[in-house]
């Protein structure tokens, strides 16, 4: 039996994966350990090296930092979905004076590399004479790299309905542009929401290189606090915490995309049920007109 990517292994095949299995996990396991050994081999769980937490007003710069990160991720969200929704449409459009220069406008800011729009937004305009903040240019590249990502994904996800949906929305009498968003557009974020929420976790992740033109998120803070002499230089236990502030920030999102998926899920089956249920109470009517011409 066969797939078209591969052949399915068999009994041996699958021995094998399955040792090849074991001795990565034992490679990767041994790995970690040796890491962590490191670590406590070179004194950097030392109570010296954490007292820093303790103190309150660093526990305040942490949240400061914390709310900067987030704060730069709501917008650069907001501004990425509503990029992407825009010009997904765009590029859907019959009209190739709006979809052609939509299409390059989005393959552009695919290609740039965003430390490189950073750079360019924070160090490069002020020669102009237009001076943005840290933050105004980290958003901004925030919206403009994963916007355009976004794009590709709106659009794929409206090719992907099935046509009738359009189709029965014009012959009800709607517009192009009242067919795209309140009939394609709320179906295609239904079944696109997976990719969605992925993206948005990098989008998360990528607030980081914010500290790259100074902008004070939280590896900027890591930094400051991390080569503090007075602590011994905790540049290693800074970043476990920074590190697990992320890795929790994820999680989160991961979780709520799931949350939304299953929600998604159960919409599906109560709409099912109720199109089941009216089409046994047809079969009832229609039953009931036929027994009674039966009976005349």
């Amino acid at each position: 039996m066969t797939t078209v990517l591969f052949d399915v292994p068999g009994p041996r095949a699958k021995t094998r994966y399955r040792a090849y299995a074991v001795v990565g996990s034992v490679a990767i396991a041994a790995l970690v350990g040796y890491v962590v050994w490191r670590f406590f081999d070179t004194g950097q769980f030392e109570g010296r090296k954490w007292s820093w937490f303790e103190y309150k007003q660093i526990q305040l710069s942490l949240i400061d930092a914390l709310g900067r990160t987030l704060s730069a991720f709501a917008v650069g969200a907001v501004l990425a979905l509503l990029f992407g929704a825009v010009f997904a449409a765009a590029r859907l459009s019959d009209h190739k004076w709006v979809s052609a220069p939509a299409a390059v406008i989005v393959e552009l800011f695919r290609a740039i590399p965003l430390v490189i729009m950073m750079f360019f937004f924070y160090y490069g305009l002020p020669s102009t004479g237009i001076k943005l903040s840290a933050f105004t240019a980290v958003v901004l590249s925030l919206m403009l790299y994963n916007g355009s990502v976004l794009a590709e994904v709106f659009r794929a996800g409206i090719n992907s309905l099935p046509k009738g949906q359009s189709e029965a929305a014009y012959a009800l009498g709607m517009r192009k542009t009242q067919v795209m968003v309140l009939v394609l557009l709320p179906q295609a974020l239904r079944a696109m929401l997976p990719t969605i929420i992925s993206q948005l976790v990098v989008l998360l992740k990528d607030t980081a290189l914010g500290f790259l033109i100074t902008f004070e998120e939280l590896l900027y803070w890591g930094r400051q606090i991390g080569g503090q002499l007075q602590f011994g230089r905790p540049l290693i236990p800074t970043m476990i915490v920074v590190a697990a502030i992320y890795i929790g920030l994820c999680l989160l999102l991961t979780w709520f995309a799931n949350y939304l998926e299953k929600r998604n899920r159960r919409n599906k089956k109560v709409i099912k049920l109720d199109e089941d249920k009216a089409k046994m109470v047809q079969l009832g009517e229609a039953s009931g007109v036929s027994g009674t011409m039966g009976a005349v």
